[in-house]
């Protein structure tokens, strides 16, 4: 688009929406409001000449001239002589001739120069002309002006709302001017740059952001403002933007969405990982949605865990493609064994309505370790000697696993197990070695800890005795160790009784020989009835801290037996500030003995060790304690070391004691370090890991463990201790074990801490330090232990509201809850008793892990109509602490009862009609107009009624089936229940649905309460047969007696019959038979009989019109035998046929019968012709049977049957054996005539005779009265015509008379024909007499042409009804040419006796294509009555035809004319000569039509066709025989014969009584016949005219030339003076004239005279009826005196004449009525008058002018009158 800035900018098209124009498209440009052209160099060609279109100056200034040339280039290759037309203005000039001329090839250069006066536009145009044409040259000064090229519309992509697309245009200044613009454009359209200047030419790309609010589709127009300047401008151009928006969805896709229900979301389960590992998993995030989205992803709570997110997401934020997906990976690494992590990632979209959510779940699995045993018995061993044993080490886990075992290897220990530390690879296991060196004969026992990470210790019991030669223990057994543990279980479980009396016993062993300590009667409680078990990792810290570690010596009521104090030593490593800044060489050790007997203390010593126990073994009294000495004596500088000792204690006397009470010894340790290096040496450089670097505890206010790993990475070792120097308060409450230790290159130590959260706890958590080979070097571990208390959050703030609920019934509503702490919780909800009824919820009780959302259902199931407030209480606490630590939170639940109930959109469903046995879907709405759900259940009551037969609901099952009998509708809305019909029976249906509604639980709470009423009509498919029509041999059959060969009625008759059960067998055409003449299955059998005709004459075809009146499609077929046989293969057809079926098999070889087409489908009101032909090819009577199959319908056995006669023998065909005539009033005076058709279907005439003899007889049966008499029983009946034979049916009793008449035929056989009639007594005929069965069987009147036919008369059937004799009817019919390409002409052809009472007019004419014609038929009666069944033909041909026969003739007459002048002489031996001309066609055998023969099948004889033509489609190969009669048969030439027209039939019906009878039946119709009397012939023998005897009269006028004149003429007349007004204002003066030739008084002596000298009035020539009359008597009286005194009562002759001149006035009178009344159907017709128009209303004048006129013309009258007898 172009935009100027001179006029107005003319507003721009938006054209079809969502179509984007091209810049630069369709430029246009304004000027003052004119739309002109851009100058263009495109070249254009007028008359053979290129030249540019037009010639633009657009640079120029005044008072200066401007030349343009203007070539003209002959391309054409003739030579052009133009004449120039200057142009008419003086501003443009030119200098060529005013006749130039321009060769071929060359170009002509016409200078035009402009001279502008003044600053505007200039218009004009150079004109050349040719004797060929002439074209112009426009001529266009433009001035410089602003114009800006923009497109018409822009149109933008799709767009999500909330989010922005964008796309740009161009821009372009198109004028040589610069040009400021500036752009308006409002949301959510905006535009960049906004402004700006464009220089000449300049382009500038314009972005066009498009950011909707809305789902919406947004049109707006982006006004560009331009001009000189920036703030002044002057003009403006727009661009229609376009723009849709759609909100924007996202899914998002798990992969196990698929399998799994989720009433929250997708949920993306990682399962059980070890701890340490990671696993990934992914999920799509899809947009269905046509535009392109940016999501965001975020986790649903923004709190960071205290070890962080567990869940780590590749994808934060990104954008998808419609229909794309973005695949996004979840990461998932626990840090915690055994708890289980719950996030939930938030999808977010921007414009979004829905808000998607994915929950990630997944546990963190630890490793699973055992010991392949729990114990290992070294046996005895001698001292200095050593014992191993393995075991294994097997981790029956997927995770790996890291263990430790406390226990010295390096020879401070008897025992010592290699490998100490290691891994255990998932599902495997490790050897473990175990040694056993004793020093000293005693007997050895320890319990050794395995550390396992992120586990519990594991405890092995290592049991070992050693002998010397002069010292020997008992031998220490598993089974005193067992017995030992038993024991002090027993002990811990001694009541208070027994207690007091262990008090009282002095000895140091009991009788069970274990020693027991004193705390443990101490701190028994009075009220203690179990004991308190030791965890393992309590265990472990005793053994640790040499069984004094004060938490587990509170905490526990197991006090140890042998404690030591302290537990670690450090050696030249800094101390602690308490501690003396120089760790000494040597520190003092204390046992305590907490027994009541003597132990004896024995240290491990190791050989080459650099520490040292002094003394090395000892007496510990009972209840006391003593001190050794550790003494580091490191033997290298610079050098780290470690060590555990080793003390055991026992007592001596015990193991002196053989047996089962044997004591195990008890071993404690010390753990000490320390290292070589001096002062200012700088040690060793550790590299070191620790893992987890932060050490979370659970949130609960219990005694908790957790581990961790502690590896040395170097390659030298490293020692450790905990500094508690920074945090001094640390060390109360947390412990970590080992406090200090050395780790080898490689190894690891695995460090348990213990500690119990506080409520006061820093959220971030505080460091702990371990001290790294003694120096500055320090590793950091963060240790968070904080107490949380348990806290879940309602959806909804604490309300759950229920919507309206139908009494009695339930909904249900879902509800989040949702864990905020770090804290595993049980949770458990309760409601109050009294409300227990109302509400529910499932589940109730559950567990919910940290930030994890549990969703409940909530059911609502109110019991009155009112409205409920109910609150159910969650109660929730920690899962570790069981009954404490509960909280509660309330929940207000809302809802509401109301009644409801449903009801039909329709209370009344008509389905109408269903095919029987056939399956159709219906959709039942119901409504719901009350403010609550209901829920239903539905039932269906079948009814079936059938013409007042009501059927017992058990016999037949219901054909309703409801696809969903129970369901709920919601509040206020619509649902629509599927059902399927399927009617078993043919019969009126009646369904009532029925809905109860239903509770809760699905039981019903009312009665049935009618909703609605469903009526179906289960039909089985029918057709009918509407219409027939006959051609080839059949064509000169009338409808009606097509319609008695065909049966029809019958046929339509069983068409809409029931199907039997056995029709329906097979209830589509199905090939069921293995033999050639098939089983039938119906009863329902008809005869079609195709008439007769010569042998070898044209097919007999048929035209059948098939209907379907029903509301279904109807698949039809006609079933041949061949059609429903099933073919074989060869090998299994026997070869050997029935001579039935060997019939069977000619008639269908030869297609002697044929239907076109066989089968098809009619919609419902939709027709079909059908084609049935049957061929004359044998002589004969051919049969064949045919199957009429309507599929789920009836089953109908057609009988096919054909007479083709040899051309010699006479032959009359009867339409049937049996003749019904029309039933007679009994004593009727004169019944009325019938008629009875002779076919003659043979070649040759055929004479008949009634046999008289069995009339005789019948006569004589009948006390001598003529029941039944033939008018003509003789008479012949010629080929292919029809004889009508007339009876005179004479009843003498009300009965039904049967005669069988014989009709003989000459030199042939005679037949017999039944005739019927029925005699009825006189009242049983009404004013509503029909017309006997035979008459009133006619087709249904055609509407469309039948195929082929070019012509079609509006009636195919008059039927006049009950008329009275000598009456004339009329009746219109209008014929119409149908083809839209053909000129036809046609020709009424009567015969003589169709003459006599039906006239047609015009008898023959021709219409031009589409074109119609008006016919009148007139039907006069005779004076006889008679039943009237006529049928009138009318033969139409083609003018084309008609044309081709006539030019054939034409050329076959002069060539017979040339034979006749001409001769040739020629030689004898030459075999040319001329054609021979036959003037009559030879009587010979025509040409086979039809399939080709079979094999073995001799040839038809050969003829000639009529064009002469020669004839080679029978065979492909000829013997020489055919050849030569070919040739032959060339030489002829025939005389051409006329074309065979097309017959339309129309039938004529009527039944005329005598005028008394018609009087007595019909009184009320009488008056409306005419009767005409003087074409009136007697039919009666006896009848004779009084009239014959009269001299003839003046001629009365028949149907001839004059009589038509005077008919016009009179036409004429009537319209003129119908149209005259002076005519109309005397028709008001009428009634108040007197008569006009009224006689005048002139005396008695007159009126005596008159009577005497006047003739009698004349007599009716026809006694038995009165003529009807138009004058009344007593004006038939004076018009007889005005005869009589004008002196003609001398003349009787004319006298006699004046009823005949009466009549003769009367017919013509209504000739020129009737002629009218044509005219204007005529007119309506051809649509010249609308009849159906609103008359037009007569305005009168005023009532008193009328009266004064009246009165006006009465006083002239009666003046006129009274002058008159003065003036005679």
């Amino acid at each position: 688009m172009l935009a100027e800035t001179r006029g107005p900018a003319e507003p721009l098209s938006s054209g079809e929406p969502w179509r984007t124009s091209t810049a630069g498209k369709d430029i246009k440009r304004q000027r003052d409001g004119k739309r002109q052209r851009k100058a263009s160099s495109r070249q254009s060609c007028f008359l053979g000449l290129e030249m540019r279109p037009e010639l633009v100056w657009e640079d120029w200034d005044l008072r200066r001239e401007f030349t343009k040339t203007l070539v003209l280039k002959n391309i054409h290759n003739k030579l052009r002589k133009l004449h120039v037309r200057p142009p008419a203005s003086k501003f443009f000039t030119t200098s060529i001739p005013q006749t130039v001329v321009i060769s071929p090839g060359t170009s002509l250069t016409v200078p035009i120069t402009f001279r502008p006066l003044q600053r505007c536009e200039y218009e004009d145009s150079i004109e050349f002309e040719s004797k060929d044409g002439s074209f112009q040259v426009c001529l266009h000064a433009t001035i410089p002006c602003r114009a800006l090229e923009v497109p018409d519309s822009v149109l933008l992509p799709l767009c999500a709302v909330q989010h922005s697309v964008h796309t740009t245009f161009l821009l372009r200044n198109v004028s040589k001017l610069q040009t400021h613009f500036q752009w308006e454009c409002s949301a959510p359209f905006k535009l960049s740059p906004e402004q700006g200047l464009l220089k000449p030419g300049q382009e500038c790309d314009i972005m066009v952001v498009f950011q909707p609010q809305e789902a919406l589709v947004y049109q707006q127009h982006a006004c560009c403002r331009f001009g000189e300047q920036e703030d002044k401008v002057e003009s403006c151009c727009t661009v229609l933007l376009q723009g849709l928006a759609k909100y924007p969805f996202l899914q998002l896709r798990s992969p196990a969405a698929k399998d799994e229900k989720q009433q929250s979301g997708p949920v993306l389960r990682f399962g059980s990982v070890a701890v340490g590992r990671s696993l990934q998993k992914h999920f799509e995030i899809f947009n269905p949605s046509p535009v392109t989205e940016s999501f965001s992803l975020s986790r649903l709570s923004d709190e960071v865990p205290l070890l962080g997110s567990e869940f780590s997401c590749d994808v934060s934020r990104g954008e998808v493609a419609p229909g794309g997906s973005v695949q996004a990976t979840v990461t998932y690494t626990p840090a915690v064994v055994d708890t289980v992590s719950v996030e939930y990632l938030a999808l977010k979209c921007r414009g979004a309505l829905n808000k998607s959510q994915l929950k990630l779940i997944g546990n963190c699995k630890g490793p699973k370790v055992s010991l392949s045993s729990s114990l290992v018995d070294f046996g005895c061993v001698e001292e200095g000697g050593a014992v191993m044993q393995t075991l294994e080490l097997l981790n029956s886990s997927p995770v790996e696993a890291i263990y430790q075992l406390d226990l010295d290897c390096s020879g401070h220990s008897v025992f010592s197990i290699q490998p100490a530390s290691g891994t255990v690879r998932p599902h495997s296991h490790t050897i473990l070695k175990a040694v056993y060196r004793p020093t000293q004969p005693i007997a050895h026992h320890r319990r050794v800890a395995c550390l396992i990470l992120h586990r519990d210790p594991m405890f092995l019991d290592l049991i070992g005795t050693c002998h010397s030669e002069l010292q020997k223990p008992a031998i220490l057994k598993p089974e005193h160790l067992v017995l030992y543990k038993l024991s002090w279980s027993r002990r811990m479980d001694t009541p208070d009784s027994d207690l007091a009396k262990e008090q009282d016993h002095i000895a140091q062993l009991d009788q069970q020989g274990v020693l027991c300590p004193l705390e443990e009667q101490s701190t028994q409680r009075p009220d203690s009835v179990g004991t308190v078990s030791r965890t393992p990792m309590e265990e472990y810290y005793q053994s640790c801290f040499g069984f004094m570690d004060p938490l587990s010596c509170s905490s526990s009521s197991s006090p140890p037996h042998v404690s030591v104090v302290p537990s670690e030593l450090l050696f030249n490593h800094k101390m602690p500030s308490s501690l003396p800044t120089a760790s000494p060489s040597s520190q003092s050790v204390s046992i305590t003995n907490h027994t009541r007997g003597k132990l004896s203390l024995v240290w491990t010593a190791a050989q080459d060790s650099p520490f040292s126990v002094s003394p090395s073994s000892c007496d510990l009294a009972p209840l006391k304690s003593t001190s050794f000495r550790v003494n580091y004596d490191p033997k290298q500088l610079h050098m780290l070391h470690a060590v555990q000792l080793e003390c055991f204690a026992y007592n001596k006397d015990s193991f002196q004691i053989q047996g089962p009470l044997l004591c195990p010894p008890w071993c404690v340790t010390v753990r000490v370090i320390g290292n070589s290096f001096q002062p200012g040496k700088e040690h060793f450089i550790p590299c070191c890991s620790l893992k987890p670097p932060r050490v979370v505890f659970p949130a609960f206010s219990i005694l908790s463990y957790r581990t961790a790993l502690f590896q040395n990475c170097g390659d030298l070792p490293l020692t450790f201790c905990l500094d508690h120097s920074s945090n001094p308060a640390l060390a109360e409450s947390l412990s970590v074990v080992p406090g200090c230790g050395l780790i080898k290159p490689g190894h690891h130590q695995i460090l348990t801490l213990r500690t119990t959260p506080t409520e006061d706890g820093a959220k971030e958590g505080f460091s702990l330090h371990l001290q790294l080979n003694a120096a500055k070097n320090t590793k950091e571990l963060t240790v968070v232990s904080v107490v949380e208390k348990p806290s879940v959050s309602l959806e909804g703030d604490g309300s759950l509201y229920f919507h309206p609920t139908a009494v009695g019934s339930g909904t249900q509503r879902s509800h989040h809850i949702r864990n905020l702490s770090r804290i595993p919780l049980r949770f458990q909800w309760s409601i109050p008793e009294p409300d227990q009824k109302f509400i529910s919820v499932e589940p109730d009780a559950g567990e919910l892990h940290p930030n994890e959302s549990s969703v409940q259902i909530w059911s609502f199931s109110p019991l009155a109509e009112e409205t409920y407030t109910l609150k159910p209480t969650l109660t929730f606490w920690p899962i570790q602490t069981p009954g404490c630590n509960m909280s509660q939170l309330s929940l207000k639940v809302v809802g509401e009862g109301c009644k409801g109930f449903i009801e039909a959109e329709k209370t009344i469903l008509d389905v109408g009609e269903i095919l029987v046995g056939s399956y159709r879907s219906i959709e039942v709405p119901l409504v719901n107009k009350s403010p609550c759900p209901v829920s239903f259940c539905l039932s269906v009551q079948q009814t079936l009624l059938d013409e007042d037969l009501i059927y017992a609901l058990a016999s037949v099952p219901s054909a309703l089936k409801l696809d969903c009998e129970r369901g709920t509708i919601a509040s206020r809305s619509k649902l629509l229940v599927r059902s399927t019909l399927r009617p078993r029976v043919r019969a009126q249906y009646l369904w009532t649905i029925s809905y109860q509604t239903l509770n809760a639980s699905g039981f019903v709470l009312s009665p049935p309460q009618t909703v609605c009423e469903v009526r179906a009509k289960g039909v089985f498919p029918i057709l009918k047969v509407i219409d027939a029509c006959g051609g080839g041999s059949a064509g000169r059959l009338s409808k009606l007696h097509l319609w008695k060969l065909f049966s029809l009625d019958s046929l339509n008759e069983k068409l809409l019959c029931k199907p039997s059960p056995a029709e329906l067998t097979y209830r589509t055409p199905t090939r069921h038979s293995l033999r050639s003449c098939p089983d039938i299955f119906t009863h329902a059998m008809l005869d079609f009989k195709f008439s007769a005709a010569p042998l070898n004459s044209d097919p007999s075809t048929i035209v059948l019109i098939f209907h379907n009146p029903g509301s279904i499609p109807v698949d039809w077929a006609f079933l041949f035998p061949e059609d429903q046989e099933i073919e074989l293969e060869y090998w299994a057809e026997t070869g050997e046929f029935s001579s039935m079926e060997l019939y069977q098999m000619k008639v269908q070889d030869n297609r002697l019968f044929s239907i076109s087409p066989r089968s098809g489908t009619l919609l419902p009101g939709q027709q079909r012709a059908v084609h049935l032909s049957y061929s004359h090819e044998f002589a004969g009577t051919d049969r064949f049977p045919v199957v009429f199959k309507l599929s789920y319908g009836r089953e109908i056995l057609l009988n096919f049957q054909g007479v083709t006669v040899e051309r010699s023998r006479p032959c009359l065909h009867l339409a049937s054996k049996q003749h019904v005539f029309t039933s007679v009033t009994i004593g009727d005076c004169a019944p009325p005539i019938q008629v009875y058709e002779l076919h003659n279907g043979g070649a040759v005439p055929v004479r008949y005779e009634v046999d008289s003899a069995a009339l005789s007889q019948l006569q004589e049966d009948n006390f001598n009265h003529p029941v039944l008499c033939c008018l003509n029983p003789q008479g012949e009946v010629l080929p292919g015509k029809m004889a009508m034979l007339e009876w005179i049916f004479s009843p003498l009793q009300a009965k039904m008379y049967h005669m069988d008449v014989p009709i003989h035929i000459q030199d042939g056989e005679s037949v017999l024909q039944r005739f019927e009639g029925c005699g009825v007594n006189p009242g049983a005929v009404g004013s509503k007499n029909i017309l006997s069965e035979s008459m009133s069987s006619k087709p249904y009147l055609q509407r469309l042409p039948f195929p082929g036919q070019v012509a079609l008369l509006s009636e195919d059937s008059v039927s006049l009804g009950d008329i009275p004799v000598n009456s004339r009817s009329s009746r219109i019919l209008f014929l119409t040419n149908v083809s839209h390409t053909d000129t036809v002409h046609y020709t009424w052809d009567m015969t003589e006796h169709e003459q006599q009472v039906v006239q047609i007019h015009p008898d023959q004419g021709s219409l031009c294509p589409g074109e119609s014609a008006l016919c009148v038929l007139n039907f006069t009666s005779t004076d006889y009555p008679t039943c009237y069944q006529l049928d009138v033909i009318c033969q139409v041909i083609k003018e084309a035809e008609l044309t081709r026969y006539h030019d054939a003739l034409q050329r076959w007459e002069d060539e017979k004319q040339r034979q006749q002048d001409e001769f040739n002489i020629t030689d004898k031996h030459l075999t040319e000569g001329q054609r021979v001309l036959i003037d009559e066609e030879l009587v010979a055998t025509p040409v086979r039509k039809g399939p080709p023969l079979r094999k073995y099948k001799t040839l038809p004889p050969i003829s000639a066709s009529s064009s002469g033509e020669t004839v080679g489609n029978i065979c492909t190969k000829f013997t020489r025989a055919e050849r030569r009669v070919l040739r032959e048969a060339a030489k002829v030439w025939r005389r051409p014969e006329p074309p065979q027209p097309a017959l339309l039939h129309l039938g004529v019906t009527a039944h005329s009584h005598g005028l008394p009878e018609y009087r007595m039946h019909f009184p009320d119709q009488f008056n409306k016949h005419y009767r005409c009397l003087q074409l009136v012939k007697s039919q009666q023998p006896e009848a004779t005219s009084s009239m014959t005897s009269l001299p003839a009269g003046p001629p009365s006028l028949k149907h001839s030339p004059e009589r038509d004149i005077v008919t016009h003429v009179l036409t004429s007349t009537l319209w003129s003076i119908l149209d005259d007004p002076n005519f109309t204002d005397t028709l008001i003066n009428l009634p108040f004239k007197p008569i006009t030739y009224r006689l005048p008084d002139t005396g008695p002596s007159h009126c005596s005279s008159t009577p005497s000298s006047t003739a009698p009035p004349p007599t009716s020539s026809h006694p038995t009826a009165q003529p009807l009359r138009l004058l009344s008597a007593r004006e038939q009286r004076e018009q007889h005196n005005i005869v009589d005194k004008a002196g003609t009562a001398g003349r009787p002759a004319k006298t006699q004449h004046t009823p005949h001149t009466e009549h003769v006035a009367a017919d013509m009178c209504e000739d020129v009525l009737l002629n009218a009344l044509q005219n204007l159907m005529m007119e309506a017709f051809r649509g010249e008058l609308d009849l159906t128009a609103h008359p037009r209303s007569v305005i009168l004048p005023p009532a008193s002018t009328r009266i004064r006129r009246t009165s006006n013309a009465t006083a002239e009258v009666e003046t006129e009158n009274r002058k008159e007898p003065a003036g005679t």
